[in-house]
């Protein structure tokens, strides 16, 4: 009698375990494939230019170009700013992680060139693990990425659904004002190759059980 007592207890344990994975795994299942407002300022990328598109563990902003590109002795600034529709269904508790963005600099001697990057969450600007900017001196002519980690609570949404506005101001500098006269100084956010098309931003996701 003890030995069924303890069979049928270790078979409703192994019950309510499946139970509940499988009661995680619903609530990490991650978003369903839809595209998402994204507004758009700068005169680096004119409005239309972008699409949101959330999937998976992925926010990816679909864009076609973004530079600076400089002829001596001029300085040129362009500036891209996004303004994303993020919302979040009932039943999920999200946490974003990192941003994800690569692009490529040529910098001739006498040239440099800038790269800024700020994150915003309902407003407000979100502190970052490392640095999301960049500063390329004279010679410098290679590609370069980002993985920027960032600090951000979840977004509970396990009862309610819940509405924001991510945001990422970027604005690249490019110098050539003692380069030689042949010469240019340029810097880019190149966009990323992806099944979805090219991307100039991801913001990645964890889910969290409710």
């Amino acid at each position: 009698m003890k030995i069924l007592s303890a069979f049928i207890s270790s078979l409703t344990l192994l019950s309510l375990n499946v139970v509940g994975l499988s009661q995680v795994q619903a609530q990490t299942k991650g978003f369903e494939f839809q595209t998402v407002p994204v507004t758009l300022f700068g005169n680096g990328c004119p409005d239309g230019t972008a699409q949101g598109i959330l999937n998976g563990d992925t926010l990816s902003i679909t864009f076609s170009a973004f530079g600076a590109l400089a002829s001596p002795p001029k300085v040129v600034s362009e500036s891209c700013n996004l303004r994303i529709g993020l919302n979040v269904p009932s039943g999920l508790n999200v946490q974003p992680i990192n941003v994800n963005y690569i692009g490529f600099a040529d910098v001739p001697q006498g040239g440099s060139a800038d790269l800024n990057v700020r994150i915003t969450f309902a407003g407000q600007q979100v502190p970052t693990n490392n640095n999301p900017n960049a500063t390329f001196g004279p010679g410098f002519s290679d590609v370069w990425s980002k993985n920027v980690g960032i600090t951000l609570g979840t977004i509970n949404a396990c009862k309610n659904p819940v509405s924001s506005i991510f945001g990422i101001n970027s604005n690249l500098t490019a110098r050539a004002r003692a380069i030689p006269a042949n010469q240019q100084t340029q810097i880019r956010i190149d966009t990323i190759d992806t099944a979805i098309g090219p991307v100039l931003f991801q913001i990645k996701f964890a889910f969290n059980p409710c």
